[in-house]
């Protein structure tokens, strides 16, 4: 069948085993978006060369680009290895600016990188469509194809749905010895795959920091009143460190739940109040505070 047909889960007897077919049970795919300095003109075989070189699980990576779109500077096509397939949409545009700024002004990269990334002219979005039941694992696959695309031109690669952003050239191959897979396995997900943001509200004298987008890989989101911004990098390791033992033990956390966070460090989760309106979320969020070690639950 044609990819138009594939891309939307269609498929022949045959298809099966020669063909990338999108998963059609797939309804709210996970998703990380690219921006571009230039003109969007991907080839199935280009982006097929730099995916199998990326590592080498995806030795057998294909990408299939419609032609005729492609010659228009759009993008509008499937890439896959392994269990996992890809659906790629792109256009000579940019991304919606209010999208874009969510994404780029929270994050912690050069101003330089930034003012490009705001600048772009083309954005690729990538959607899992694969076969993995593990949101971490097809997060893992959305972002080394996106690092494998990030040889194109490139500038930043977004997370929408967690307000988050990250330079392509850290993600990129090109110049690193290192196992990537492995590297995206163990980046915190604080930095792509969920996000991280500060932010003053009006009426208060300190700073909520806050994460989004945990929801998607099954975890809740956490927040944080502080003193001043200069906590920041404290709850980033604070709630990464969270994410890590709930994510690794199974455990469930809940509002009323207290636990260890440091040598001499507790906390106690409870729910949003009715007027922190500000700390509205898609999914479960427990508002972290910091308390002594009298105050644990025993």
């Amino acid at each position: 069948m044609s990819i138009f047909s594939r891309f939307f889960g269609q498929h022949g007897e045959d298809d099966r085993v020669t063909q990338l077919i999108a998963n059609p049970q797939i309804e709210n795919p996970l998703s990380l978006q690219l921006l571009f300095d230039g003109q969007l003109r991907l080839q199935s075989s280009d982006v097929t060369a730099a995916l199998q070189s990326y590592h080498g699980s995806m030795a057998s990576a294909r990408c299939e680009i419609d032609p005729t779109l492609g010659e228009e500077g759009k993008v509008f096509g499937l890439a896959g290895w392994a269990n996992h397939v890809v659906k790629l949409v792109g256009f000579d545009q940019p991304m919606p600016a209010e999208s874009v700024e969510s994404c780029v002004a929270p994050s912690h990269y050069p101003p330089e990188v930034k003012d490009r990334a705001r600048s772009h002219r083309g954005h690729v979005l990538l959607f899992y469509a694969g076969y993995e039941t593990s949101p971490y694992e097809q997060y893992v696959a959305l972002a080394a194809a996106a690092g494998a695309l990030s040889q194109f031109g490139a500038i930043v690669i977004l997370n929408d749905a967690a307000h988050t952003s990250f330079p392509a050239a850290a993600l990129s191959r090109s110049g690193t010895d290192g196992d990537m897979i492995a590297l995206l396995r163990t980046l915190p997900l604080a930095i792509l795959y969920c996000g991280f943001v500060k932010y003053e509200v009006d009426g208060t004298s300190g700073v909520w920091m806050r994460t989004y987008g945990a929801h998607l890989l099954g975890l809740p989101d956490f927040a944080a009143y502080a003193s001043a911004h200069d906590e920041s990098q404290r709850y980033f390791d604070i709630f990464e460190n969270i994410f890590a033992y709930l994510r690794d033990s199974g455990a469930v956390l809940a509002a009323g739940h207290t636990m260890q966070v440091g040598e001499h460090e507790y906390l106690r989760c409870r729910e949003r109040a009715e007027d922190e309106y500000f700390l509205e979320s898609d999914g479960e969020l427990l508002v972290a505070e910091i308390i002594g070690p009298d105050e644990i639950n025993q």
